[in-house]
């Protein structure tokens, strides 16, 4: 049998400083494609010649640099991680650009970090949030549900998009049982909003996030705090959905006034319900998934962003899972 003769592709680019970029420190980069990759690159001056064992190997590679080099041109910084995310989108989809992903749809934080979208479901779901007044976003834990409703609702609030900011979560682990704890209410259901607080002081620094919260343009509440009200020019953020109940679902949804926007997160495989409750996430799924103006977008172990063992961990699960149900 005929042994297939690797394949040979030169790139030329017009620029020395952003090549050692696109390489990284002590080739860092350049070595983190080869191996991903399974192919060799020669690198000369501006100019890299890529080998692989077969033709669908070298072009890859060749799209690979061409699309990372691209951001750079845009100024967009690369890393270990942006790196990683690159391969992947690049390899599982082969019409999908980084530009578009990494750059569309760009938010840049009071602090001054640009925050983007790293997979093309995520871009997908901050378009969503762009184009909808109702968005649930599912999936797992590390996906960025959150994060990107946050940075979303900071930067429609700072460009007086809307007049407020509403977080709120269901505080389910403390059941009915708020009034046995110590404390006031607010340090009653503080530990239960700790990471919408989190999630926003990655947007905007503590003492702005203060201010706006004295002054009642953001607020953060447990969802039991929603009932009877009606959210107007508001930007509302329900996380942890997946342990609403069915009724504060409901609630909540109805809630929904003029000139509002309302994201609503959650993640089925981490359900806290008592035993023989209903998750309200799912019910809405269900009764909704057709009513015009909702969205539903769904993100997978691929969207997750935080360290790669998270994204191992969710896809270990998931395969347990499956295998429980086909035993």
């Amino acid at each position: 049998m005929k042994r297939s003769k690797p394949k040979e592709l030169t790139l030329h680019f017009d620029s020395n400083e952003l090549v050692r970029k696109l390489l990284g420190v002590h080739d860092e980069h350049l070595k983190m494609i080869e191996e991903a990759l399974g192919v060799t690159v020669i690198a000369r001056g501006n100019t890299l010649k890529v080998i692989g064992s077969h033709t669908f190997d070298a072009e890859l590679g060749e799209r690979v640099f061409h699309e990372l080099y691209s951001l750079l041109k845009k100024g967009y910084p690369l890393d270990k991680q942006s790196i990683e995310r690159a391969i992947q989108i690049l390899t599982s989809d082969k019409t999908s650009s980084l530009k578009d992903i990494f750059l569309g749809s760009a938010i840049v934080s009071s602090k001054g970090h640009i925050i983007t979208p790293k997979t093309k479901g995520q871009q997908e779901y901050l378009n969503a949030i762009n184009a909808s007044d109702m968005v649930f976003g599912f999936g797992p834990a590390g996906t960025g549900k959150t994060f990107l409703a946050m940075a979303s609702a900071v930067r429609s609030l700072l460009s007086r998009r809307y007049d407020r900011i509403i977080l709120t979560r269901p505080a389910v682990e403390a059941g009915e049982k708020l009034g046995f704890l110590p404390g006031n209410m607010q340090e009653k259901v503080n530990p239960y909003l700790r990471p919408l607080y989190d999630a926003l002081h990655d947007m905007i620094d503590i003492e702005q996030a203060r201010r706006l919260i004295e002054d009642g343009r953001i607020e953060v509440a447990p969802l039991a705090f929603m009932r009877g009200r009606t959210l107007n020019s508001a930007f509302v953020i329900l996380d942890e959905a997946q342990n609403c109940t069915t009724e504060q679902m409901k609630m909540f949804l109805t809630r929904l006034g003029n000139d509002s926007k309302v994201v609503i997160t959650a993640d089925v495989t981490q359900i806290d319900l008592p035993r023989g409750v209903f998750s309200g996430a799912l019910e809405a799924q269900r009764i909704l998934k057709h009513v015009p103006g909702i969205c539903f977008q769904y993100l997978t172990d691929v969207d997750v962003v935080r360290h790669p063992l998270v994204q191992a961990i969710v896809r270990a699960y998931d395969e347990d899972v499956k295998r429980q149900k086909s035993s």
